[in-house]
C-alpha cells in the first residue's frame, strides 16, 4: 500500500472517530410509515431528481447516496433506473421546524401483523392514525420512501439536530445520519434469508439475526 494511501485511511480513521463525538451525538432520529404501504413487495429503488442540499450540494450528495445504496442492498433491495418499486427522497432542512406526525408501532411488528390498506379495506378493519406535534431542531435530514405504483410516500425517516461540518467530516456526519436513519427502516425484501442473496428478504425482522426478536423504539411521528 502506497505512504499515501495509508496516511488518507489513518486520516479518516481519525475522523470516523472523532466527528461522531461533537457533531452528531445530540441528533434525534425518528421514522414514521403509511398504513398503505405494500413493505412486502417491494424489490428496487431509484433517486428522485435534485440532491435536497444546498452547501457542497454535489460532494455531499454522492455521499449519501452511496450511503443509500449501501443500505438498501444490504437489504436485499436492487437500484434500478427503469419502473424501479420505491424512488428515494432526501432533503436537509435549517431552522427549527414543526412537523404534524402520528404516534405509532414498530414499523417491524406491524408489517409482520397486518397487510396494506386500501380503498376497499372496511373501516373496522383500518388502522387509526393518532396525530401529535414534534419540533425539529435545525439541521434535519429527511428521507422519504415513495411507493411508484401509488405515487404516495409510504415512510419517512430523519434525523434532527444533524449539523454538517466543512470537508470530508461533513461526508462522515451524513454518511452516519442515513446509517441512523434506516436502523428505522428494518424491512427485507422477501425471501432474503430463504434466498441468501440480495434480491429478498423476511419483512418484520431485524437486520443480521433472522431470527431475532424486533425491539420497539419510541413511539414514531411522521410529518405526512
Amino acid at each position: 500500500m502506497k505512504p499515501t494511501t495509508s496516511f488518507k485511511l489513518a486520516g479518516l480513521l481519525s475522523l470516523l472517530l472523532l466527528s461522531g463525538c461533537f457533531t452528531s451525538r445530540e441528533a434525534r432520529v425518528e421514522s414514521s410509515y403509511s398504513y398503505r404501504g405494500r413493505f412486502r413487495h417491494y424489490r428496487t429503488y431509484g433517486f428522485l431528481s435534485g440532491n435536497g442540499l444546498t452547501a457542497d450540494s454535489t460532494r455531499l450528495s454522492d455521499a449519501l447516496r452511496d450511503a443509500v445504496r449501501q443500505r438498501m442492498r444490504l437489504q436485499g433491495y436492487r437500484f434500478s433506473r427503469r419502473n424501479p418499486d420505491l424512488m428515494v427522497s432526501f432533503k436537509l432542512f435549517e431552522g427549527d421546524m414543526r412537523f404534524p406526525g402520528f404516534v405509532q408501532e414498530d414499523i417491524t411488528r406491524w408489517v409482520k401483523n397486518n397487510d396494506a390498506e386500501n380503498e376497499e379495506t372496511p373501516d373496522e378493519q383500518r388502522h387509526t392514525y393518532q396525530p401529535t406535534r414534534l419540533l425539529l431542531l435545525d439541521g434535519t435530514l429527511m428521507v422519504t420512501l415513495i411507493d411508484t405504483k401509488t405515487d404516495n410516500a409510504i415512510w419517512n425517516g430523519y434525523a434532527s439536530g444533524v449539523t454538517l461540518p466543512e470537508g470530508i467530516r461533513g461526508e462522515y456526519v451524513l454518511v452516519r445520519s442515513v446509517r441512523a436513519v434506516f436502523d428505522r427502516y428494518r424491512i427485507f425484501t422477501e425471501n432474503y434469508f430463504n434466498g441468501g442473496n440480495l434480491d429478498g428478504a423476511m419483512n418484520g425482522q431485524l437486520m443480521g439475526d433472522p431470527n431475532a426478536t424486533p425491539t420497539p423504539p419510541p413511539a414514531t411521528e411522521t410529518p405526512r
